[in-house]
C-alpha cells in the first residue's frame, strides 16, 4: 500500500479513474473541491466549487466532468486552478431542507446515479432517495426509506446494480436487476453488514464481478462475491475509508479515499483524509463516461 495523497481531505470521496488521462480524480465535500493527481508527475491539482460536490463521473471531453452538487447535477469544465465553468444540466428540488447529493457513479448505458441525503445524520431522516440522470432529465426511483444511500455500483454485464445505506441504524447492502431502460427490480438483501466491521460506504465492482466497499469506521475495503459471500478484507491506516476504485495503467491498482473525523483535527499526525492506493490482486474495469445528456 502506498499513499498517493497526503492531503488531509474533510470528507474524500469519490474517486474515478480515468483512462484517457492515466489520472484520478476524487472530491473533497466538505472543502468543495475537485482533486486530480496525476502519477506521471506526483502532483495533485485542485478546483474549488461553489456548492458541496457529492460525487463526480466522467465525460468523454477531457478536463470536464459531471458533478452532483447541492442544488442539481453539473457539467464542470476544469479551467486554470483553482476555476471551474459550471452548466446545470438538471437541477432538483429535495424532498426536504438541509440535503445534498452523496454517493454516485455513471453505469455502462451513460446514465449518472446518484443518492440524495439529509447532511445531519444525527437526525436519521429517511428522505433521502436515488436519483438517475439521463436524456430524459433527472428523475427520483421508487425507493423510500433511504437514510446515507451508498455503495453505487453495477456488475460487468449491467444487469445488476448495488446501493448500500451506510446509516447505522441500516448497514444493509441491496442488489436489483436493472433493465436496459434503467428501470430496477427485484430489491433483495445482498449483504447485512451489521454483524461485519465497518459500515457499508463507497464502493467498486471489480473484473470478476466481485464487490469491493469500504468499511467505514473500520478501517478495511471488503471484497464480496457475485452471491454477497465476504472474501477477504484489505487494511487501510484510517478509521474511516470512504469510497474505492480501480485505475492505474492496468487497472489493477485500488484507490481508496477517507475521511478525516470530525473529532481530529488537520493538524494531527496521521492519515486520516489521505489517499491511498492498494493491490488487490485482481483487476477493475475501466469507469464508464456520462454520455445520456439531457436533451
Amino acid at each position: 500500500m502506498t499513499t498517493i495523497s497526503s492531503n488531509r481531505d474533510r470528507v474524500g470521496e469519490s474517486p474515478v479513474w480515468s483512462v484517457a488521462e492515466q489520472a484520478l480524480y476524487w472530491v473533497d465535500i466538505e472543502a468543495r473541491q475537485i482533486r486530480r493527481w496525476d502519477p506521471a508527475s506526483d502532483t495533485v491539482q485542485s478546483w474549488t466549487l461553489p456548492e458541496r460536490v457529492g460525487c463526480i463521473g466522467l465525460t468523454a471531453t477531457v478536463g470536464q466532468l459531471v458533478a452532483a452538487m447541492e442544488t442539481g447535477i453539473f457539467a464542470v469544465t476544469l479551467l486554470d486552478v483553482p476555476e471551474v465553468m459550471l452548466e446545470c444540466l438538471a437541477p432538483v428540488t429535495h424532498a426536504g431542507p438541509g440535503m445534498r447529493f452523496n454517493d454516485g457513479r455513471c453505469d455502462a448505458q451513460g446514465r449518472f446515479w446518484v443518492g440524495s441525503m439529509v447532511m445531519d445524520m444525527g437526525l436519521a431522516s429517511p428522505l433521502g432517495r436515488l436519483y438517475c440522470l439521463d436524456r430524459n432529465g433527472l428523475r427520483a426511483l421508487p425507493l423510500d426509506g433511504l437514510i446515507t444511500p451508498n455503495g453505487l455500483a453495477f456488475s460487468p454485464d449491467g444487469s445488476t446494480a448495488y446501493l448500500s445505506d451506510s446509516h447505522p441504524s441500516v448497514q444493509k447492502i441491496w442488489a436489483f436487476d436493472l433493465a436496459a431502460n434503467g428501470a430496477l427490480s427485484h430489491q433483495r438483501v445482498f449483504v447485512d453488514m451489521v454483524p461485519l466491521p465497518g459500515r457499508p460506504d463507497g464502493a467498486a465492482v471489480d473484473a470478476e464481478g466481485c464487490y469491493w466497499i469500504c468499511g467505514n469506521d473500520a478501517g478495511l475495503v471488503h471484497r464480496f462475491d457475485p452471491q454477497g459471500r465476504l472474501l477477504q478484507s484489505l487494511e487501510v491506516p484510517v478509521a474511516k475509508p470512504s469510497m474505492c476504485a480501480f485505475g492505474g495503467a492496468n487497472l489493477d491498482v485500488l484507490y481508496v479515499a477517507s475521511i478525516l473525523p470530525g473529532t481530529v483535527d488537520a493538524a494531527a499526525p496521521g492519515l486520516n483524509g489521505a489517499v491511498f492506493a492498494l493491490q488487490p490482486g485482481v483487476r477493475g474495469l475501466p469507469e464508464p463516461v456520462f454520455s445520456q445528456f439531457p436533451l
